[in-house]
């Protein structure tokens, strides 16, 4: 895109500050609800089973609906979805946080997952549009990717003070000053491209993928809440591999596909999405389990809790900075991503070797500070490679199977590492009495089994996405300077 046909090119910096307030509130959603989950129930006196549902419900619909959010956008103009997901989002953080009933709060989480749907998508889109100058592209993509990465951490501490100090509402509420602010700014700042020439939206492919989505997540929730084994988990799981095998059936032969095979076929790309579903498989579980480690092991308040994570996010918004700003141009994102991810694995390895006597100076911080530069060198290299010689058209879409790798990897990764340390926990303690002293000493067991696991999740990645990037400079990632691959 040429500057002077760039609409947004005056006011770009005014937009990528709104954007990063926008995906600031998406990620710390992500992680900040969780902390205000035990206080939730007991004001609301809903069961333990009953609780996961806080997190599915959210995940159901934000899992499911992001490619239809992500076409969207590119057919009827990224500036309203933006804006319309942002007062959407607010909507139901309201309705959430004022929530009497266990009900109404479900109903409430669901609609937050379905207006951010369509505003995350929108919010990659806009950045890669709205930035083509290689330099600026790698300022702008350094700081999404740093607040994409960093902020799940900070929503552990930010829902630990809201949680404390004031109410678990709060922990809805608080979305309502990021989303009306953004909301106004991005109505103001933003001009709506939508397309003329605006095909069909392709009805059958929307259906499938939604569905098969919907069945996927659903799947791996219930797996956490029954089993593996249960008929309930087979079904979902099975029926989910049916309608995305039909998805990708239908989108290879429509004429105007939700989501175009040309956009995943690119390699460059497909190692992007895999890298990030794969990490983020692994660091999701790794916030889990050691804030269990570090409350309930530990004895950390949730607030300390959410301190301890701190440096792991300065180092991911170091990491990412430079990264973006230097390191990707020069050596382009395979040697970075396939760095990142053994990074990752040499982080997770790291936590696998806490002890209950484990201090966090000497053991939990480190292992922290070597993920952080990991993940900090995945989210640079697979958010400013997603939209790598992608159309105008595709770029909603193209993001938002960014997004959808990140949170299908994040909640397959948690259902699957969960199920481990209940396995590996119960192995421990099989045939012993009971104590406080045991059942410790097993939760741990169960934590670093799990971090092992992540750890080799990592690994494997490192292999695939060196295997399947091929070696590219950044400069080529700019549509301006060398043609897409496979781009008719």
């Amino acid at each position: 895109m040429n500057l002077t046909q760039n609409p947004h090119h005056e006011r770009r910096w005014l937009i990528l500050g709104v954007i990063a307030i926008a995906q600031l509130m998406v990620v710390l959603d992500a992680t900040i609800v969780n902390i205000a989950l035990p206080s939730a129930q007991r004001d609301l006196g809903f069961s333990d089973d009953s609780r996961q549902w806080i997190v599915t419900a959210y995940a159901l619909a934000f899992g499911s609906l992001l490619l239809l959010g992500g076409r969207l956008g590119d057919l009827f103009g990224r500036k309203w979805a933006f804006a319309g997901g942002l007062l959407g989002f607010a909507t139901a953080s309201a309705v959430g946080g004022a929530a009497g009933s266990f009900g109404v709060l479900v109903a409430a989480r669901a609609t937050q997952g379905l207006f951010g749907a369509l505003l995350a998508p929108a919010a990659l889109a806009l950045v890669s549009t709205t930035f083509t100058d290689p330099d600026e592209r790698g300022k702008a993509f350094g700081v999404y990717s740093a607040i994409s990465g960093g902020g799940a951490a900070v929503g552990l501490l930010l829902g630990g003070i809201l949680t404390e100090t004031l109410s678990w509402r709060w922990c809805l509420y608080v979305n309502l000053l990021f989303a009306i602010p953004a909301a106004l700014a991005a109505i103001r700042l933003l001009v709506n491209e939508a397309r003329h020439d605006r095909p069909p939206l392709d009805l059958p492919g929307t259906a499938t993928a939604s569905l098969g989505l919907f069945a996927l997540v659903y799947g791996v929730s219930n797996s956490e809440m029954e089993s593996w084994g249960d008929p309930l988990t087979i079904a979902m799981l099975a029926a989910a591999g049916l309608l995305l095998a039909g998805f990708v059936a239908i989108e290879s032969r429509v004429a105007h596909p939700l989501l175009p095979m040309r956009v995943v076929r690119d390699r460059t790309r497909g190692g992007a999405y895999l890298g990030l579903g794969l990490a983020a498989s692994g660091m999701y579980a790794a916030f889990l389990f050691l804030t269990y480690y570090m409350q309930r092991t530990k004895g950390f308040t949730p607030i300390e809790s959410g301190l301890a994570f701190l440096p792991m996010t300065a180092a991911i918004v170091t990491t990412a900075t430079a990264v973006n700003l230097r390191l990707l141009r020069r050596f382009g994102p395979r040697p970075l991503l396939t760095a990142g991810m053994a990074f990752g694995a040499a982080g997770m390895a790291g936590l696998a070797q806490l002890t209950t006597d484990s201090s966090y100076a000497g053991h939990v911080l480190p292992a922290l500070l070597v993920t952080g530069v990991g993940l900090g060198a995945v989210f640079a290299s697979t958010f400013s490679t997603a939209t790598y010689g992608v159309e105008a058209r595709d770029t909603g879409v193209a993001s938002a199977t960014l997004n959808t790798m990140q949170q299908v990897g994040g909640s397959v990764g948690t259902a699957v590492l969960s199920s481990i340390f209940a396995s590996a926990m119960a192995g421990y303690a099989a045939g012993e009495r009971a104590t406080p002293e045991l059942l410790g000493a097993a939760a741990v067991h169960g934590y670093t089994v799990a971090f092992w696991v992540a750890s080799g999740i990592f690994a494997v990645g490192a292999v695939l996405v060196a295997a399947l990037i091929r070696p590219v400079r950044v400069p080529a990632l700019d549509p301006r300077l060398e043609p897409a691959p496979g781009r008719a």
